[in-house]
Parts: C-alpha cells; structure tokens; sequence
C-alpha cells in the first residue's frame, strides 16, 4: 500500500522543519509552502492526498486558501493546524471546507491521527477536547517540559539535542512550542515563567 502523500504550509520555518521531521517517517512528504498562494499552486501540481495547513500565512491565509485549494485539488483533504484554541476558528475551518483541525502544541500523534482520519474519510479527533488554557503549564506535553527544564539549566539548543538523542531542529520546534504554549517569546521570558510555574525541574 502506497504511503499518504502529505503537502505542508506554514510560514514558520523551525516550525516547518519541525512538523517536517515528525511528519517523515509516517508520510511521504511531497513539499513544504510558505503561503496561500503557493499552497494551492503547489497542491493543483501535486495532488497530495492531504493538505496540512497553518491558518496564519502571508498573501493568502490558510482560511482562505481551503476552498481555493479545494478547488483546484478537489480530491486532496485539508487538516488545519493553528496555535489559536478560541472555537471560531475550528468553526471556520469546518465551514471553509476543512477535514480535520489540529492544535500547534497537540502531542505529534494527534496531528498524525488527525492526518489519517481525513485520509479514510472518517471524523477528524477534536484537537481542542484536551487542551488546557493557553498559558498554563499543564499544557505542556512531557517533553516540551523536560526541554524546558534543561533550558532553565543553561543548555543550548544543541547540547539538549545531544542529552535527549535527538535533532536540535527537532530541540528548536518543542520549545517553540512550549513558548507558544506559555505565551513567551523568548528564552529569557520562558525560563522565567518557567521558574515561576514551577516548572524548572529539580
């Protein structure tokens, strides 16, 4: 059985590579866009089986790019992945002609299943049902938490890769995470909060 062939959109570079590496060993990955426009020209050329879209992008937002791209690839799915828990935008997405809608900071297996889900047809799990409000620590999945921790210890992105086994892209993608999940933007503001939520590990 040939493997889902997935198209990625988002603006976000770390972000894109990030998701690009979780995404790889489970689908074959046709290509990466960086806006709306892209993402239906690319999607009309290489008819992916499925479409997973970031809502905020340049020239044309992932919201409108759903029916354009709906359009010119009818037989692709749509799975939107967004940072934005407020139910409106689930609401929109669903309206827009989205197959699935998935949480930024959601563990990687939801988007997965998410991914499936649309493939076969079948109704794409709430990625809202379990998320906390944004901002607290308890949103935090135990690895974006235990990146965290060695951050507030002082490693850098690549000495965290090299304790953990794993790629600093891969380092760089959960603790933007994490910092979404916060509400930081930067390192200094993380490692605060996460002093301050008592997060920090021993």
């Amino acid at each position: 059985m040939s493997r889902v062939r997935v198209l990625l959109a988002d603006d976000h570079r770390m972000v894109a590579e990030g998701l690009k590496e979780l995404l790889e060993p489970e689908f074959e990955l046709v290509g990466i866009v960086e806006d709306g426009r892209r993402l239906v020209e690319e999607a009309a050329a290489l008819r992916p089986d499925v479409a997973v879209v970031d809502i905020g992008m340049p020239r044309v937002n992932g919201l409108e790019a759903i029916p354009l791209l709906k359009k010119a690839a009818p037989g692709t799915r749509i799975v939107v992945i967004t940072m934005h828990q407020e139910a409106a935008y689930a609401r929109r997405a669903r309206e827009a002609g989205a197959d699935g809608y998935v949480l930024k900071h959601a563990a990687a297996e939801d988007l997965i299943a998410a991914i499936r889900a649309a493939v076969e047809g079948k109704p794409a799990p709430n990625g809202q049902k379990n998320s906390t409000h944004h901002g607290e620590a308890g949103a935090l999945t135990p690895r974006q938490r235990e990146i965290v921790q060695l951050v507030v210890k002082g490693l850098t992105a690549k000495e965290i890769a090299s304790v953990l086994g794993l790629s600093v892209r891969t380092i760089e993608f959960h603790k933007y995470r994490a910092m979404e999940t916060l509400g930081v933007t930067s390192s200094a503001e993380l490692v605060r909060v996460a002093l301050e939520k008592g997060i920090a590990g021993p």
